[in-house]
């Protein structure tokens, strides 16, 4: 506990009158007359017959307090077993700019002629600047720590009442694990000269380079080793550095004692390393050791070998679809020839058979009719037979005329589908106004695929005069150096979605078009709308559709697939 004397005896407090422990390290007075006592368990305060107790929920940096020292300002300074706390302006607190040689259990305080204030810890012996300490304000020089290059004999404090005290002559006593020391503040040098730091060595893979001229680091190397010192005529094993790499990294490391600084794998590139010093009372020289240097890109790390190998993947990328291409065009361009084939063996074979049959039979059926009297009642029904005989032959010319259709024959869609209305007759409508638009330089089309392309459009053609009842209907053949296209336009009532996707029950006219499409790679599309009327569209590439003069070498880098937009109106009408 702790006693006092009063009018001739003594009174004595414990733990049960409001003192935080019986234990008792330490005892200071205030300027205000309180009386302040460090306790294993907190901070007790005395005023009047009152009694106050403290702890880290109040600032304290801990409860097991060791050492107390009120100084000339009257601020109250507080040693405990997690750093040094202060109170001032009747609050305690525990400075965040604090260092960390001070953050570590405090064993003796004491106050010097010059304002600063003595430390000891566990393991340092520390001068401080008090006023810069107590306002935050803590600047390089204002913490310095001593070693036995101070002549300390070792820096481990030890836990005693007033283990560190100033006398009357301004000298600071210190009791320490290996004797006691003295030092007198007023012969200690001041700051020392900046400490100038400077870059020695580099070395790649321990390999040395040479730091005179541009500095160029061989690609591949995985270590960079930075050599570096800083020069200090008074204690120089106490400078310490801060390093940093532009181009790696954005802050500085440190402070260090280490002389090198170690950096692996780095990317080609430009870098700076950056260094500054120290010096032993803990000022900063501004003035910084610098090397510039670049670290080479190994072969694959250059831009242009990954520019080559992307032109490469590209090109290797579009010989393979060049390839891909030839070969299904070389094979529709079979399946062309071999339909082709067939249709000229089926149109011979009509030929001489059946149409051949059927002119012997209607020749013979002729001279029978001829020598029938003339008010035979068979002769009439004989007529109308060579009649209907001769419209089959006819129809069988015509169908053979066209399964055995010249390659000349694809300049003349235009006229085919020219034709389309005179062959329906009445039923194509007297009001309707109908034209053939040919876009572009009209190219030779593969028989078989014209074919196929005039079956779609007539069938198109057919159906806006028989159920759009348009007013307008048109037919476009657009020829590009990629595409071939047909378009066939009309301004009539549209055509129902459903039908348009599922097709109408007993009627195969947009499915047929749609299959005779895909045969020959085409595109088919329905843009229908019931205030806009129906386009239909058909869109064959080029490498498909035309036939290509002969000795002309085949394209590899054509765009064959490249669409054209459409026009405004096609947009239009689409929408």
């Amino acid at each position: 506990g702790v006693s006092r004397l009063s009018r001739g005896r003594f009174i004595t407090y414990t733990s049960d009158n409001g003192l935080a422990s019986n234990t008792v390290a330490s005892v200071a007075e205030g300027p205000d007359g309180t009386m302040w006592f460090a306790t294993p368990n907190g901070l007790s305060a005395f005023t009047g017959s009152r009694w106050k107790r403290f702890g880290v929920k109040d600032g304290l940096a801990s409860e097991n307090i060791n050492c107390l020292l009120t100084d000339s300002g009257g601020v109250l300074w507080i040693g405990t077993a997690g750093g040094l706390s202060f109170w001032s302006s009747g609050t305690i607190r525990t400075a965040p700019a604090m260092p960390a040689s001070l953050r570590e259990q405090i064993l003796g305080i004491a106050e010097d002629g010059n304002g600063s204030l003595w430390v000891t810890t566990s393991a340092h012996v520390v001068r401080i600047n008090r006023d810069n300490l107590t306002h935050d304000a803590l600047a390089p020089g204002d913490v310095r720590e001593f070693t036995t290059a101070d002549g300390l004999h070792g820096t481990e404090g030890v836990k005693r009442s007033r283990s560190v005290i100033s006398d009357q002559s301004g000298r600071v006593w210190f009791s320490m694990n290996s004797g006691i020391s003295v030092i007198d503040p007023g012969r200690v040098q001041g700051n020392s000269a900046p400490a100038i730091a400077h870059v020695e060595a580099l070395s790649a893979n321990g390999n040395a380079i040479n730091l005179k001229g541009p500095i160029h680091v061989p690609g591949g190397h995985k270590r960079l080793t930075f050599e570096y010192a800083g020069l200090s005529l008074s204690h120089p094993e106490r400078v310490r550095f801060r390093y940093m790499l532009e181009g790696f990294e954005d802050d500085w490391n440190g402070p260090v004692a280490a002389r090198e600084a170690i950096y692996t794998n780095l990317s080609p590139g430009s870098y700076r390393f950056r260094v500054v010093a120290s010096n032993p009372d803990g000022v900063w020289n501004p003035n910084e050791g610098v090397v510039a240097f670049v670290v080479d890109p190994l072969l694959w790390q250059t831009w242009w070998f990954r520019l080559a190998i992307i032109a490469a993947l590209g090109l290797a990328g579009m010989l393979l679809y060049r390839l891909r291409l030839h070969q299904l065009t070389r094979r529709l361009n079979l399946r062309f020839e071999e339909r082709l084939a067939e249709r000229t063996r089926i149109a011979q074979e009509l030929h001489d058979t059946l149409l051949q049959g059927f002119l012997s039979v209607s020749m013979q059926v002729h001279v029978a009719a001829d020598g029938l009297p003339a008010d035979s009642h068979v002769k009439p029904t004989l007529t109308r037979a060579l009649q209907s005989m001769g419209q089959v032959i006819e129809e069988g010319r015509n169908a053979v005329r066209g399964l055995r259709s010249s390659k000349s024959a694809s300049l003349d869609l235009e006229q085919a589908f020219s034709l389309v209305r005179h062959e329906l007759g009445p039923l194509a409508g007297e009001n309707v106004e109908f034209r053939v638009i040919v876009d572009g330089e009209q190219k030779p089309l593969h028989p078989l695929l014209r074919d196929e392309v005039y079956q779609i459009g007539r069938e198109a053609l057919i159906n806006a005069f028989r159920h759009s009842q348009a007013k307008h209907i048109e037919i476009e053949l657009q020829y590009s150096p990629n595409q071939f296209r047909v378009f066939v336009r009309d301004d009539g009532s549209g055509i129902d979605p459903k039908v348009v996707d599922t097709g109408r029950v007993g009627h195969w006219g947009l499915s047929g078009m749609r299959e005779r499409a895909d045969r020959i790679g085409a595109r088919f599309h329905v843009f229908t709308r019931a205030s806009a009327g129906t386009e239909i569209e058909l869109a064959v590439p080029g490498h498909l559709a035309f036939q290509h003069p002969p000795g002309r070498k085949w394209k590899w880098f054509g765009n064959y697939n490249r669409q054209d937009s459409h026009s405004t109106r096609h947009k239009r009408k689409s929408e």
